[in-house]
């Protein structure tokens, strides 16, 4: 390509490895980086404003063509801590759930486990903004992010939405992966990967730049963030795309 390539990446704090060993790499010098919530990027991809990003994966069909590169991603095997169903009364007493504006891939994943998993059918309402205040008696909210590691003090009901998945399908979730909506250069691929790499190699030094007393980040991004875009990750995928197909 005769330009730099343009690169969108989400703002939460899970991204914030692969964003260390990307900004503290040569492949920086050769990118556009643009950062924002997740629904955000993925309009971004889906509108040609961006070549590649780190994106819901349930835009995938949307896009007429896309391409998955570097073996990252934002994953869970199990627990997630950052994408949860939280509410004040167990989940057979729910009635409304408020769904996360930031993140289409959450929100899908939650219609496909209240359905198949969970089995049960609240009142399914878009949120809007500081929509967090509202949940409360019957009415439980899907909440992504920083904002949910947030709301594990404050909600005395927490079902981690990639803890459910994992029951469910005993695969691991994909949440985001680097799609790009056309072919990218090998060359640039390569050395994108080679970045994300270091990221994931440097948790430590990434740590250092990171202030967050809410929650144990190293854990975070150790024990419950997975950023492999391994073999049962892709078949984790597929199953979910599939999915994506009935609802």
């Amino acid at each position: 390509m005769d330009r730099k390539i343009r690169v969108g990446a989400v703002s939460y704090l899970n991204t914030k490895p692969l964003l260390y060993g990307i900004q503290h790499s040569p492949v920086i010098h050769d990118i556009e980086l643009s950062i924002d919530y997740p629904s955000r990027i993925a309009s971004a991809l889906l509108n040609d404003e961006i070549d590649v990003g780190l994106v819901p994966v349930a835009i995938i069909p949307k896009l007429n063509e896309y391409y998955i590169n570097t073996n990252y991603c934002i994953g869970a095997n199990g627990a997630v801590a950052s994408v949860c169903l939280f509410s004040e009364t167990p989940l057979e007493k729910i009635e409304q759930v408020l769904l996360d504006y930031q993140s289409r891939t959450s929100v899908q994943l939650a219609k496909i486990l209240l359905k198949e998993y969970w089995k049960i059918e609240p009142e399914l309402i878009d949120a809007k903004e500081d929509f967090r205040e509202h949940i409360k008696g019957t009415t439980a909210g899907i909440v992504i992010g920083d904002r949910a590691l947030e709301q594990r003090r404050i909600s005395p009901y927490i079902y981690d939405l990639g803890e459910a998945w994992k029951n469910f399908t005993q695969l691991p979730f994909v949440f985001a992966a680097w799609v790009s909506n056309k072919k990218l250069p090998e060359d640039f691929v390569i050395a994108f990967n080679e970045a994300n790499k270091k990221g994931i190699e440097n948790i430590d030094a990434a740590l250092k730049e990171l202030q967050f007393p809410v929650f144990d980040l190293h854990q975070y991004y150790t024990k419950y963030i997975d950023y492999s875009f391994d073999a049962d990750k892709q078949k984790g995928l597929k199953l979910f795309l599939g999915y994506l197909q009935k609802i």
